[in-house]
């Protein structure tokens, strides 16, 4: 940062303990460390303070006359779940440890303090707020920058703009769309592009994984319920197919939905309306359908566990996110986005990678995908030292990682294979590569899926 620009105001403080000499003495300790103090010995006071104010972090007693430190830390999630709070708690209490967790404590502190560590505690608590902010004011800069593009969907190897040009000519067409691949690779990225390089694109985007509910409210998640129509139905409920209507409606993780619901969505879309839970009558929408999966669905039809008339409604066009490890030298493009976003972030004047570390980028396998390589980047921006990411910032198993190779045996003719063998390798490991996907593997071994599952068998 240049010399001349303004200086960070310091990160207030709120300390709530019941103890004065307590506060005075937290004060007086972790001042030095670049924080502003403010302290109360009444935690009701010091809520209605903190709901006047702006505090960037909050450092509060668990056992206080009142109000204890949960329910003050309860009270301040609600208010402004952007604030960070830090319970301090008796040596060895976990149990009101793990309570203030679940209450929505960031962490907690033991008594008696340790004012060193409290004051690293406070200040990674302050970053991770900032770097919320950060991220929340860059994804509406995102969405409104690239608003009609392929948003993140960045990549200049021939997979990558084959996956650009098919995603702009399928974006106006109604026809449902199933979205394949490895989890990670960017599958819900594919349906926002074509949401919104369609004519859809004013109407909602609604998105749901089918693997975050329980088969009892997904049902009323998709479709709404009526007051009454369960024990917490309190009220009526418009699902999403409603909530989309005019627009899209994305589900992710398809091949979880049990086979009920399955029966339940086909017939829904089919008629074009549904009916609420605890409903008499059905509704209309009009809802343009975009699915995904990382299943083989095309096995799960042959083995009985997804109805192949479902299979047929949802699969109109296919399109597939390839895997990061497929995609060549794109990763050092997606890095370099990574790079860009996490260092304006962290206010920090990162350029770029090394040579080494961008080859070891490009060596790794990425079992992650795309998802991985942030979380990568996110981790080598917060901890590198220097202007740009080193080797040393990577994680060990990224800096270690040496590619797999299959091996047919030596120049020994003791030690070569016969042709089955060396077959039964390949693969073994093409399967490992696509992660296990039969469907992918096929393709790329030039086999029917009839073929290699019969190959499969062979081989065991």
């Amino acid at each position: 940062m240049p010399d001349n620009a303004p200086s960070k105001p310091k990160p207030r403080v709120l300390v709530v303990d019941d103890q004065q000499s307590m506060c005075e003495l937290t004060k007086d300790a972790i001042e030095p460390h670049d924080f502003s103090v403010e302290w109360f010995t009444d935690p009701l006071e010091a809520f209605a303070a903190f709901q006047r104010n702006q505090f960037d972090v909050v450092l509060t007693d668990m056992q206080m006359k009142g109000l204890n430190g949960i329910e003050l830390c309860d009270r301040i999630v609600s208010s402004r779940s952007d604030v960070p709070v830090v319970v301090m708690t008796a040596f060895g209490s976990m149990e009101t440890a793990i309570g203030a967790i679940r209450a929505g404590a960031y962490d907690f502190v033991t008594k008696p303090l340790d004012f060193e560590m409290l004051a690293l505690t406070l200040g990674r608590a302050v970053e991770r707020r900032d770097m919320q902010q950060q991220i929340r004011l860059l994804s509406q800069q995102v969405a409104a920058a690239r608003r009609g593009s392929l948003d993140q969907i960045l990549g200049e190897s021939p997979v990558m703009l084959r996956l650009a040009d098919q995603v702009r000519q399928i974006a106006d067409s109604e026809a449902s769309v199933l979205i394949t691949g490895e989890s990670g690779s960017g599958k819900e990225m594919a349906a926002q592009a074509i949401h919104r390089l369609s004519r859809r694109s004013q109407n909602t985007f609604v998105a749901l994984n089918c693997a975050a509910l329980p088969e009892s409210l997904l049902e009323s998640e998709l479709f709404g319920h009526t007051k009454g129509a369960f024990t917490d139905a309190s009220a009526d409920r418009q699902g999403l197919f409603f909530q989309a209507d005019g627009g899209t409606i994305f589900l992710d993780e398809l091949g979880e939905m049990p086979m009920p619901m399955q029966v339940k969505l086909l017939r829904a879309l089919e008629q074009g309306a549904a009916r609420p839970v605890g409903g008499s009558d059905e509704r209309p929408f009009n809802v343009r359908l975009l699915t995904a999966t990382n299943r083989d669905l095309e096995a799960m039809v042959e083995a009985g566990t997804f109805r192949e008339d479902l299979f047929y409604r949802i699969n109109v066009i296919q399109i597939e996110m390839p895997p990061l490890r497929s995609r060549g030298t794109d990763v050092l493009i997606l890095a370099q986005h990574f790079i860009d976003q996490f260092a304006r972030q962290a206010e920090r004047p990162i350029g770029g990678l090394s040579e080494t570390a961008a080859q070891k980028l490009v060596d790794y396998n990425w079992p992650g995908n795309v998802r991985e390589l942030r979380n990568v980047i996110q981790r080598a921006v917060a901890l590198t030292r220097y202007d740009h990411i080193a080797p040393e910032d990577l994680p060990e198993k990224i800096r270690n990682h040496r590619g797999k190779q299959v091996l047919i045996g030596g120049e020994d003719p003791a030690e070569l294979l016969p042709m089955e063998a060396v077959e039964a390798r390949y693969i073994q490991h093409v399967l490992e590569a696509v992660g296990g996907n039969k469907t992918t593997a096929a393709k790329i071994l030039g086999f029917d899926r009839k073929t290699l599952y019969r190959k499969l068998k062979e081989t065991k």
